[in-house]
């Protein structure tokens, strides 16, 4: 049975600084290089943009940037601060709920869902998210959703298993993966505070019919770190323009891929409304 709702700890975790500096470093970078050429073939200049969830702003900042009219909607009140006291481009930030946004109907071209599906434990929350998107999106508007694969805690245990980690060799961490691949919830044990709050871990499927099932139409569905965030030394490759290029075809070819689409950490649904 599902432990109860705990926005609270989703709001602690994020207004203790948890999303700052994170898509600097480590496979973060590699996150948030991806995550930006996927909405990129989307999101254009002049574009009214709602980023729901939007942390810190990197991406609303970013937006902004490239000249789209940009709102970033977040729960955490300190990250609407550091928000507002860091950005470069011009952009409007409130305190808000993804459930319950302060917006007005039709109002908008664009609506990133960028953390709120993946931090909603109960389903009914996470539809109610959904149609609050659909509330506020023009007629043909766009939602990009982001969901966090619900292999993703195993499958980088395993990458550095007895390496860098030996997670597996712990029944309170192997018992929080079975409840992350039985039943998609991610409950952070005590002995892991520095973990990710509560969250619904997804597969591409789950995530596409929540959004089917309150009426978007899907375009699409993209991996974001797709099949080469195991790579050995990524970050180092990935500074080299020529590897780096390599690991992005591979990526490229293979981000739509139905078999390959859960073994990426995150993954992008895009869906008409």
């Amino acid at each position: 049975m599902s432990k109860t709702e705990n926005i609270d700890e989703v709001l602690e975790f994020y207004e203790n600084g948890a999303e700052i500096n994170r898509l600097e470093r480590g496979l973060g970078i590699i996150e948030a290089a991806r995550t930006k050429e996927i909405l990129s073939r989307y999101v254009k200049p002049g574009m009214t943009v709602y980023d729901v969830g939007g942390g810190v702003s990197y991406y609303s900042n970013w937006l902004a940037g490239l000249g789209c009219e940009v709102t970033l909607f977040e729960l955490a009140p300190s990250a609407v601060a550091y928000a507002k006291s860091h950005q470069t481009h011009p952009y409007q930030a409130f305190v808000a709920d993804a459930r319950f946004l302060p917006a007005e109907d039709a109002s908008c071209d664009v609506l990133l869902l960028m953390g709120p599906l993946y931090h909603l434990l109960g389903r009914e929350n996470r539809l109610q998210a959904i149609q609050e998107a659909l509330r506020v999106l023009r007629p043909g508007g766009l939602l990009m959703a982001a969901g966090i694969s619900k292999f993703s805690s195993a499958t980088w245990a395993l990458s550095t298993y007895r390496t860098a980690n030996e997670l597996i060799d712990d029944e309170v961490y192997m018992e929080m993966l079975r409840k992350e691949i039985t039943t998609g919830e991610h409950h952070r044990p005590e002995k892991y505070p520095n973990m990710i709050a509560q969250a619904y871990f997804h597969t591409p499927e789950e995530l596409a019919a929540e959004l089917t099932g309150c009426v978007f139409t899907m375009q699409e569905t993209l991996a974001v770190e797709g099949c080469i965030w195991f790579t050995p030394d990524l970050n180092e490759k990935w500074e080299d323009p020529t590897a780096r290029e390599r690991l992005l075809e591979l990526l490229r070819l293979t981000e739509s891929q139905p078999s390959l689409l859960g073994f990426s950490p995150h993954f992008l649904a895009v869906a008409r409304k």
